[in-house]
Formats: C-alpha cells, structure tokens, sequence
C-alpha cells in the first residue's frame, strides 16, 4: 500500500496537485492503524505531530524524541496508507546542518512534505505559553538548507512561526514573509488568537497557508471550509483522534478493572472481524496463497 513505487516518493507530487485544486484537511494519525483508519474515513493526507509520537510513548513533546523516532513513525504509516503524509520535525533537530540530515531522511520515509518551527530547543507544545524563539536569521538559514538540501522539488517545506506569542501578529507576519523569501513553499502561523488574526495573516503573507486547529489551545476552533475561503491550504487536526482513543482506552481500562471481565462492555469494542477488515487481514491470506501456489506450480516437472 505504500506511496513508493520503483523507488520514486509520489506523496509530494500527489500533495501538490490537491492543494492546486483546494484546500485539504489531514487528520493528525499517530501510527500505521491509525492511518488506516483515517485513510478509510475518506480524508485526502494524513498529518504527523511530533506531539502524538511523543505521546503514544507515554512523553512529553519537549524536543524529548530523535529524528529515528519520527521518521520510524513516519515510514510505518507510508508503508500502509497511499495518503500523502506531512510530518512535524519540530525544530529540524538542531541547527542548520542538522536540517539537512532532516530532509535526507524524511524524504526517504515516502513523506510527502515537513514543517519546521523557529522554536528555540527545547521546544514547547506551540500552544503553550513561555516560548523561545530563534532569529529570523537562524531561521531564513534553516529554510534555505531544507530548500536546498531536497531532492524532489514537489517535497513541501513548510515554515512555521510561533511569533505570535512572542512578537505579536505583526512579528508573526514579517517572520512569515522572511521564511517565503527564503524559499518556503509554505508558512504555518502558530497559535492565532482569533477569526480575525488568521483572516489578517492571510492577507498579509504571500504564500499558501496551514492552519492548526488543535483543541484546548489559543487558536478558536474553525472548520476546514472557514479557513479555506479565506486562504488556507492545509488544515490539520493534530491530536483529535489521539485524544479519542486514548479516553476510550482509559474508560476501558476502568470497566476493566471494575468489573474483572468484557462481558460489560463488549459492545463498545470493535470485534474480530471488524478489525481483520480494517487491516485487510483476507487480501494477506489470498496474496500468501497466490505466491505459494506459484512456486509450486514451478516445482511440478
């Protein structure tokens, strides 16, 4: 199922041609089940927040997790979902030399694009108070060495500002310019306060957008067509369907306990069958009979 074919990464390309058309929604997806899941849902990409990686391990996104981990994450859900991925390296995991590592491995992960933030390390969740900012200068230097340093031109580099919390929207804005100048293909204002300050930064900044609309963070909470009429490209829900599963998993987990046994609570989980199917546990079967019946079939005389 993967988006590698004869070696070739058709994410970025695939990715292009759907924000060329309109405004795409990625769900934020945490592992390779996950994806699955979404990608049956009928969204168009997928997203990868260096928050769920961390998450899932029981971390907090405190720059704590390596370029290994994302991009092992990264290669899981690209080698079951067709959907382009965009991946969040955070920081770009060190300084500009370290960027160039960055894009060398997340291209080869079959990911379809990357953002990166001018967080100064360790980073903070961008919806948090209390962040530190690199120069625009530093910044400007990391853009250009993503920029430079891919091999597929269709590879998004995406550029995001968490200025706002620092240096107001008018920072946020000029930063946003700077990183277009630089070469991003695209800028990811951090933690907007209002309808009416993504609408400004959309009219301020000369480049296609990504909006963030995580939940219990500064940002209101818009739907895709609202930010696709007034500019946006990309809207990602990061951790929506992390923070479902893991309330189901800990109401489960209580029942549990309470109860010593599922007799309970079989009806809120999703059977056998019904996962087997998510997975396409049968076409597995059908393939590993297909290639046996074909060697034996070779062996006849």
């Amino acid at each position: 199922m993967s988006m590698l074919k004869d070696n070739v990464n058709m994410g970025p390309s695939q990715l292009r041609r759907l924000i060329k058309k309109s405004f795409v929604v990625a769900p934020g997806v945490f592992d390779g089940i996950s994806a699955i899941l979404a990608q049956q849902a009928g969204f168009k990409a997928l997203y990868l927040s260096g928050s769920a990686v961390a998450g899932k391990d029981g971390l907090p996104d405190l720059s704590v997790t390596t370029l290994s981990e994302v991009a092992q994450e990264a290669r899981n859900i690209t080698a079951v979902s067709r959907l382009p991925l965009i991946v969040d390296v955070d920081t770009g995991f060190g300084e500009a030399i370290n960027v160039i590592r960055t894009i060398r491995v997340m291209e080869a992960t079959g990911a379809a694009g990357i953002h990166m933030e001018d967080q100064e390390l360790p980073k903070k969740c961008g919806q948090l108070s209390g962040k530190k900012l690199v120069s625009e200068e530093e910044m400007v230097r990391k853009v250009r060495a993503a920029v430079e340093t891919r091999k597929n031109d269709d590879f998004l580099i995406i550029a995001r500002t968490d200025a706002r919390a620092v240096e107001g929207l008018e920072g946020a804005i000029d930063r946003g310019n700077a990183y277009v100048e630089a070469g991003a293909d695209m800028v990811f204002p951090e933690a907007l306060e209002s309808a009416g300050e993504f609408e400004t930064f959309a009219k301020k900044v000369r480049a296609p957008l990504l909006a963030n609309m995580t939940e219990f963070g500064k940002s209101p909470l818009m739907s895709g067509k609202e930010l696709g009429e007034i500019g946006y490209k990309i809207i990602i829900f990061p951790l929506t369907g992390f923070r479902s599963s893991l309330l189901a998993m800990k109401n489960t987990y209580s029942l549990l306990n309470k109860y010593g046994t599922q007799r309970e609570f079989l009806d809120s989980l999703m059977t056998r069958d019904e996962f087997y199917k998510v997975i396409g546990y049968s076409s597995y079967e059908k393939e590993d009979l297909e290639l046996y019946k074909g060697k034996a079939s070779k062996r006849k005389p």
